[in-house]
C-alpha cells in the first residue's frame, strides 16, 4: 500500500512527519499527504472522509495552509453518525473561525443538531456554536440555545450557558432574552451549571444596565444563599481542593456580588454577614484559602460595605504581607495601595509590616511595598518613616539605590515645612546615594540652602563633615564645593553656629 494513500492512519501520518530530521524533509512529507488529501476530496470519497480531515488538522496546527479542506467539515457536519459529526464539529473549530463566509453555510445543519434528540449531538453543536460564532449566527440561533435552559441534563445547560456568554458578546442586544434563563440557573444544585449560570450573570451586568437592575433585584439574595451553602457544606469529595469545598464557585459568586454590589446600598447591606462570615471562616493556611480571602477582600472594597467589613478584610491583607508566599504578599500590596483611598487609617496600621517588605529580598515586592510606603506617609508620620527609609538606604542594594533615593528625595521635597529638616535629610541622601541623585533634585537643594541665610553656617559645616567621608558622591562633592565657595568665611570663622551642632576648626589654608 502507498504510505500515504488515503487509508493511511493519522498515527501512521504522525510517526512518518516526527522521523524527519530537517524541516524540508517535514515539507515533503506534508506536501504528499496534502496531495493525496486533495484528491480524495476531488472524488468526493466518503469513506476516509473523518480520517482525512483528522489528518488535516494535524498539518494544520504545524502551521500548513489546509483552508482547501474547510468544505468536508460541512459535509461531515451534515452526516447522521455521531462519530463523523464529532470529527466535523472538531475541524470546524479548529480549521474555521467567525470571519469566513463558508461558515454560514453551517448555520442549517447547527439548527438541526441543537433541536437532535441525541444529547451528545447537540453537545458538539452547543460547543461549536460556543468557539465559532459570529454575529449573524447569534442572531439566527439564540432561540434554539434559549430552549436548552429548560432541558434536564445539567451538561446540555452547562454549555448553553456559556454559549450564551458568546452570544451576548456578539450581540449585546440580546441579554435581555436571558435574563430570566440565566436567573434559573442559580437554583440548580449542579456545581459545573451554577458556575456557568454565575458566568452567564456576570457577562449580563457587563452588557446591559437593564439586565443588571433585573438580576441585583431577583439574584442577591440566591447569591447569598449559594455562598452560605457552599461555605457550610459538609466535606464532598468530587468538590475538594485542599479541604476547602468547590473555591472556584466561591470566587465566581464572589465576582458577581461584587458587580452587583457596587454601587447600591441596599443590595451590600444584604452581603455583609456573609461576606464577614467567609472572611473569618476561610482557612488562610491553604492557598485554595487564601485565594478565596482574595476575592472576599476584592468584593468588600468593591461595595458599600460598612466600615467594621472594610477594616476585617484591610487586616486580611495584613496577614497576607507576613505569608512566605513572595505571591500573596504581592497581591497584598497591590491591594493596600487601592485601599488607601478608601480607609487609609486601616492601612496606616499596617506600616510596620509594610516597611518590612521594602527590605525584601524579591524585588518586585521591594518596588510594590515603597510605593506603597510612599502612598502611606503623611504630616504626622513622615519623619519616622523617613528615618526608617534613609537607614534602610545605607544598607540596600546598589540595584535598589536608585527607586529608594528618589522616593525619599520626593518624600522630603512633599512633606518638609521646617528648612532645617529638609536639609538635614537631603544632606543624608547625598552621603549614602548622592550618585543617584538627580540633577533637579540638587539643584532644589541649592535653592534652599541660597534662601536660609540662617543655615548657611550650618550647612557648610555639615557638608564639609560629609566631604571629608563621601568625595565619591557626585552631587554630594557638586553641592560641598558650591557651599564652600559661597559661605567659606563662615566655615573658617565658625559664624551662625546652632545649639544641636559641635564648633570646629578649621585653618585658612585647608580651604
Amino acid at each position: 500500500m502507498n504510505p500515504f494513500s488515503s487509508g493511511t492512519r493519522l498515527r501512521d501520518m504522525i510517526r512518518a512527519i516526527r522521523a524527519c530530521k530537517t524541516a524540508a524533509e517535514e515539507r515533503g512529507v506534508v506536501r504528499k499527504e496534502c496531495a493525496v488529501i486533495r484528491a480524495a476530496i476531488s472524488e468526493n470519497d466518503p469513506d476516509y472522509r473523518h480520517r482525512n480531515l483528522a489528518k488535516l488538522m494535524f498539518i494544520h496546527m504545524l502551521g500548513y495552509p489546509t483552508h482547501f479542506g474547510q468544505m468536508e467539515c460541512l459535509k461531515l457536519i451534515a452526516s447522521a453518525g455521531f462519530p463523523e459529526k464529532r470529527i466535523g464539529y472538531l475541524g470546524l473549530m479548529l480549521l474555521l473561525d467567525e470571519r469566513q463566509e463558508v461558515l454560514m453555510l453551517v448555520t442549517n445543519s447547527l439548527k438541526q443538531d441543537l433541536n437532535h434528540s441525541n444529547q451528545y449531538i447537540v453537545g458538539l453543536a452547543i460547543c461549536a456554536l460556543g468557539n465559532i460564532c459570529s454575529a449573524e449566527m447569534a442572531r439566527d440561533l439564540a432561540p434554539e440555545v434559549e430552549r436548552l435552559f429548560q432541558t434536564r441534563d445539567p451538561n446540555i445547560k452547562k454549555k448553553a450557558a456559556l454559549c450564551s456568554i458568546r452570544i451576548i458578546r456578539k450581540v449585546p442586544d440580546l441579554s435581555e432574552n436571558f435574563m430570566s434563563p440565566a436567573a434559573s440557573l442559580l437554583k440548580e444544585k449542579h456545581h459545573g451549571v451554577l458556575i456557568a449560570g454565575v458566568q452567564l450573570c456576570t457577562e449580563l451586568c457587563k452588557a446591559s444596565a437593564e439586565a443588571l437592575d433585573y438580576l441585583r433585584k431577583n439574584c442577591t439574595e440566591v447569591l447569598v444563599r449559594i455562598l452560605k451553602d457552599v461555605s457550610n457544606s459538609p466535606y464532598a469529595p468530587e468538590y475538594d481542593i485542599a479541604g476547602i469545598t468547590d473555591p472556584f464557585l466561591h470566587i465566581r459568586v464572589l465576582r458577581l456580588m461584587r458587580t452587583l454590589g457596587q454601587g447600591d446600598a441596599d443590595s451590600s447591606d444584604f452581603m455583609n454577614d456573609i461576606l464577614a462570615q467567609v472572611a473569618t471562616k476561610t482557612e488562610s493556611n491553604k492557598n485554595a484559602g487564601n485565594a478565596i480571602l482574595y476575592e472576599c477582600v476584592e468584593t468588600i472594597m468593591g461595595i458599600e460595605a460598612t466600615s467594621g467589613l472594610r477594616v476585617l478584610a484591610i487586616n486580611i491583607l495584613g496577614r497576607f504581607l507576613s505569608n512566605r508566599d513572595n505571591n500573596i504578599r504581592y497581591v497584598a500590596l497591590n491591594i493596600l495601595m487601592k485601599a488607601i483611598a478608601i480607609d487609609a487609617q486601616a492601612v496606616q496600621r499596617h506600616r510596620a509590616t509594610t516597611l518590612e517588605c521594602v527590605k525584601d529580598s524579591d524585588a518586585s515586592i521591594r518596588k510594590r511595598a515603597l510605593e506603597l510606603v510612599f502612598l502611606l506617609v503623611n504630616d504626622t508620620n513622615v519623619k519616622p518613616l523617613t528615618k526608617d527609609l534613609i537607614e534602610y538606604l545605607e544598607v540596600s542594594d546598589q540595584e535598589f539605590k536608585g527607586d529608594l533615593t528618589v522616593k525619599i528625595c520626593l518624600i522630603v521635597e512633599k512633606f518638609s515645612h521646617e528648612k532645617l529638616w529638609y536639609i538635614d535629610q537631603m544632606l543624608k541622601v547625598l552621603i549614602e546615594a548622592g550618585n543617584f541623585v538627580k540633577d533637579e533634585i540638587w539643584h532644589a537643594l541649592v535653592v534652599v540652602i541660597n534662601n536660609a541665610p540662617d543655615l548657611h553656617g550650618y550647612t557648610v559645616r555639615s557638608l564639609y563633615k560629609a566631604l571629608q567621608n563621601s568625595c565619591e558622591q557626585e552631587s554630594l562633592v557638586r553641592v560641598a564645593v558650591w557651599c564652600i565657595g559661597e559661605y567659606g568665611e563662615l566655615l573658617i570663622n565658625n559664624v551662625g553656629v546652632l545649639d544641636v551642632e559641635e564648633p570646629i576648626t578649621i585653618a585658612g589654608n585647608r580651604i
